[in-house]
């Protein structure tokens, strides 16, 4: 697939779309208006990059998504350290809240027993949701079945699946063509949202995602998360050098 863009930049060898949050929900409404195949997005984060690097089937499902969006300051960082500095941030809470508001038909997979349903609640309560069904499933292959029979049977445009990365982005690349046939026109991995909806985790307050401090903000709130975080720093010493690198341009 391509992107949906003329200006897709790389970081660190994978593609982001330089996307504002409305040009990806005008994308999205396009999307569910055509009978052709299942758009994947990917909402990436450095985690999520340095993950790709050791892990050749989930940097492949981020090199054929249909759209690849900056979700971390990271990101934006290091595109901006590259000369190609992206326009902002779209992160998977934003993007299940704006297709919430924008009344496309939402099925919530994933999370712990109960949260998706509550996350529905508040989706339904603050926007208007059309949320028309939720599952807690988990990636297990063996638990599939029971997630991809509930999906066919509510016929949603856009589907959110909550698994945690790599998980979710590969559960969707696996059931593609299943996905396709029940209709589903956008599938998404959507990490943490829907705790972050149902109030399980707190979303750090507008400022802190200003400063682009959630990872700080998660850590202090979230002290186990410390083994995940500590491939930021890596991320950073490369994204650094492969800025100075295209700064400077090909050798004479």
């Amino acid at each position: 697939m391509t992107s949906p863009r003329a200006q897709r930049i790389r970081i660190l060898g994978l593609p982001l779309d330089d996307v504002t949050l409305v040009e990806a929900v005008n994308l999205a409404k396009s999307w569910c208006t055509d009978a052709g195949t299942l758009r994947q997005i990917v909402t990436l984060n450095p985690e999520m990059v340095m993950a790709a690097r050791r892990d050749p089937a989930f940097r492949a499902v981020i090199e054929t998504a249909t759209l690849v969006t900056a979700d971390g300051i990271g990101l934006i960082a290091a595109a901006w350290l590259r000369g190609t500095p992206l326009r902002g941030r779209v992160t998977g809470v934003d993007l299940v809240e704006a297709f919430a508001a924008a009344g496309l038909r939402l099925f919530l997979l994933g999370a712990a027993p109960g949260v998706a349903e509550r996350a529905a609640g508040v989706l339904e309560q603050r926007f208007g949701a059309t949320v028309v069904g939720t599952w807690a499933g988990s990636p297990r292959p063996e638990d599939a079945s029971a997630a991809l029979v509930r999906i066919a049977a509510t016929c949603p445009q856009v589907l959110c699946v909550a698994y945690g990365a790599p998980a979710q982005d590969l559960w969707i690349a696996r059931h593609r063509s299943e996905l396709t046939l029940a209709g589903v026109r956008i599938a998404l991995g959507v990490g943490g949202t829907f705790d972050y909806l149902a109030g399980i985790v707190p979303r750090p307050p507008v400022m802190i995602r200003r400063l682009g401090l959630e990872w700080l903000y998660r850590l202090i709130r979230q002290p186990w998360r410390w083994r995940r975080q500590l491939v930021l720093p890596y991320f950073a010493a490369l994204a650094t050098l492969e800025a100075i690198r295209a700064r400077l341009g090909p050798a004479t």
